[in-house]
């Protein structure tokens, strides 16, 4: 191991303690997107304690930066909740009704503040070759996501590569996934709101039977949208929210459908509004009713590119060992890190924070809970990252 690392993993086990409990401090105190004004000041008062430079965001996040010249790598982590109910009874569960960081970035954020006190001390002994650039983006929940708001401010200004982590809890502790090329799907929101005649349902010729083409869309429009575009693209329309009428005979007059559109390819994401939008019309059109979209343009797929994931996946064997990088799937889920791999070259890892032995749990689910480790494991991999790259530069 080399005077860089054994300088990371002291002062990383030396931060043990105070990591899980800043962990702990965020999961008891988490905010929406947009709204992380506590959380950004918990972070921005640690790292400007430890002497890093920060500047705070218009709404929430901050930049902050280590170093002082030399090649410039970049660091994500998010900060943002999910409006979702704590289902846990830790003593550092949710005190926020309603709200709970039931997707991990509570742990993606100590990660890399774990990372920036690492590198801050690597740099006062003088063994920093480079900068750093640590990225506490506000709002990944929501789409298009906070990455565009911190890219226009300048994040990713002189920045060479850029490397974040991101939960998994199928992925026992001390585990890290990393896959080349594509990570996750293309996600956007789709909402579809149908106006027709309603009237009695004994005389549905005399209406424009506005539930039956609700049915019709629903059922269809996934089905000949996988005829439309490329399906090696892995297109899936799934619906979390159908609504009409209020009483079983009568035909509304109104209705809504609302769900996700996913991809695995970028190619197919560019076409995927102009073609949802034509199909829509067309599945409607036979019985009269009107369609009103609203297409909401998510995220770009994460494509971790080819040097980037090597020098992560050496990272992440000088921290966990050979066994410990494991290979990944790519999924449908959305991820706005991909805003910032189609503007520069980078990698995501997935962090295992299944304790060994333990429960499965998933992702976005009030009952999740996370191997604490893994907050210690992925500050260290993180700082590992930047320092490769930065050698690489």
């Amino acid at each position: 191991m080399s005077d860089i690392s054994l300088h990371l993993a002291g002062t990383v086990e030396k931060l043990g303690d105070e990591l899980v409990d800043f962990r702990r401090d965020l999961h008891a105190h988490p905010e929406l997107s947009w709204s992380e004004v506590r959380t950004t000041e918990r972070v921005a008062m640690r790292l400007e304690e430890a002497g890093l430079r920060v500047r705070r965001m218009p709404r929430s996040g901050l930049i902050a930066e280590v170093g002082e010249s030399g090649p410039l790598v970049a660091l994500r982590a998010d900060l943002d909740a999910l409006p979702v109910e704590d289902r846990t009874d830790d003593p550092w569960a949710s005190t926020v009704p309603g709200v709970a960081h039931a997707c991990g970035h509570d742990v993606h954020a100590t990660a890399l503040v774990g990372a920036g006190l690492a590198l801050a001390e690597l740099h006062t002994a003088g063994l920093l070759r480079g900068r750093v650039r640590l990225l506490f983006q506000p709002a990944e929940e929501v789409m298009p996501g906070g990455a565009l708001e911190l890219m226009s401010l300048g994040a990713l200004d002189g920045v060479t590569r850029v490397f974040g982590l991101h939960c998994d809890p199928s992925l026992d502790v001390g585990h890290i996934g990393l896959r080349e090329g594509p990570l996750t799907g293309a996600a956007d929101a789709l909402s579809v709101q149908l106006k027709g005649k309603g009237g009695h349902t004994s005389r549905p010729h005399l209406t424009e039977d506005l539930t039956f083409a609700l049915g019709k869309l629903v059922t269809e429009l996934p089905a000949i949208l996988s005829r439309r575009l490329d399906p090696r693209a892995g297109v899936s329309v799934v619906w979390g929210l159908v609504q009409a009428g209020s009483t079983h005979n009568v035909i509304p007059d109104t209705g809504r459908v609302a769900g996700t559109v996913r991809m695995l390819d970028a190619v197919a994401w560019a076409d995927a509004e102009r073609v949802v939008r034509e199909l829509v019309d067309q599945v409607v059109e036979p019985y009269g009713v009107t369609a009103e979209v609203a297409y909401q343009r998510g995220v770009p797929p994460v494509v971790n590119e080819h040097v980037s994931t090597q020098l992560l996946g050496r990272a992440v064997e000088r921290v966990v060992g050979e066994a410990g990088h494991v290979p990944t799937a790519q999924s449908l889920g959305g991820e706005d890190f991909g805003w910032y791999l189609d503007r520069m070259p980078g990698a995501m890892g997935r962090l295992g924070t299944r304790t060994p032995g333990g429960a499965t749990y998933d992702l976005h689910q009030g009952d999740l809970r996370v191997d604490e480790r893994a907050a210690v494991i992925g500050a260290r991999v993180l700082a590992e990252a930047a320092v490769g790259a930065i050698a690489h530069a």
